[in-house]
């Protein structure tokens, strides 16, 4: 039995190419990307579907397309190369005395608070090294041997312990000629124009309603469907926007934004760290340093502010 599986075990070259041909579309770019020559490339893909024993590509003037088998195959295969990626980066880093935290968050609070504060960590955990990822939902945290998540939502994750961190809170912004428009109270807001996470449609709505304030079932909102695209376009003046004050603080400093009405709002879900069974002792330090960074932000409320840590 032993025999039989290092038989099937995988030529990792071999997947490294199938997935950076999958990635870019075109043997060309990912020969460029490997060092191979495009004959080389197609040999390999080759090799692989004659071992797996069905196509993987469709070819179709220049660009290859994965079959459906082929895309279920990338799934696989990306993670197993992203785990053999972390592996060697522990060992590395255990071998230089250091250690690897592999943490995921969502793309704007990794953008905009964590990648900010990662440095002054360094300060008080000289020796360790980060690997930072970005990915929405839920997701199986020891295939992708993610020691930490920074998660936004409800605390229920399998196989996994949910500390939380800190409530959003959002408050009405805008920039540009808008924020020069006089806003006094929220029944000002009503016809004026809105901008929208597409997947939080539902946020002015609570706002309002907050606010003891009726809305139309029909006013003029802009949709977008990340918060980067929400805060541009929010300084531009094409609306105003519900915004957590943490993922702007450079444009309320620098005047692109600014806060319309003191009427903040706690939305329905929090932000929470969510750790593997076996991962605590080794992010325990990280995760209390994390919720000191939140303990003193203005409009960011700890569930255990002034208490010890939940370790």
């Amino acid at each position: 039995m032993a025999t039989q599986s290092r038989r099937d075990l995988p030529d990792m070259r071999l997947l490294q190419t199938f997935e950076s041909a999958a990635r870019h579309g075109n043997f060309t770019r990912a020969g460029d990307e490997l060092a191979l020559t495009q004959s080389a490339v197609s040999r390999q893909v080759r090799d692989l579907e004659t071992q797996i024993g069905h196509a993987l590509f469709e070819r179709n003037r220049g660009r290859v397309i994965t079959t459906p088998r082929g895309e279920a195959f990338l799934q696989e295969v990306t993670q197993l190369l992203r785990m053999a990626e972390v592996t060697m980066r522990h060992a590395k880093a255990a071998e230089g005395g250091h250690k690897l935290l592999t943490i995921n968050a969502l793309p704007t609070f990794a953008l905009r608070w964590l990648a900010p504060r990662l440095a002054g960590y360094l300060d008080k955990d000289p020796n360790t090294t980060f690997d930072i990822t970005t990915r929405k939902g839920v997701f199986d945290l020891a295939s992708e041997q993610c020691d930490l998540s920074i998660h936004f939502g409800d605390p229920h994750w399998p196989s996994a312990r949910c500390i939380y961190l800190c409530s959003e809170i959002v408050v009405p912004v805008a920039g540009g000629a808008l924020l020069r428009q006089p806003v006094s109270r929220p029944q000002d807001l009503v016809t004026a124009p809105k901008l929208v996470l597409s997947e939080r449609a539902h946020l002015w709505s609570e706002w309002f309603d907050r606010c003891g304030v009726s809305t139309p079932l029909k006013h003029l909102v802009h949709s977008f469907d990340q918060f980067t695209l929400t805060i541009e376009a929010a300084k531009s003046g094409l609306g105003y926007a519900l915004l957590p004050r943490y993922l702007i603080e450079k444009e309320l400093a620098a005047g692109d934004l600014g806060v319309v009405l003191d009427a903040p709002h706690a939305t329905q879900k929090a932000y929470y760290l969510v750790i593997p069974e076996g991962r605590e002792e080794k992010v325990k330090l990280f995760c209390d340093w994390l919720l000191e960074q939140v303990k003193f932000r203005p409009l960011a409320k700890t569930a255990q502010a002034g208490s010890a840590s939940p370790f």
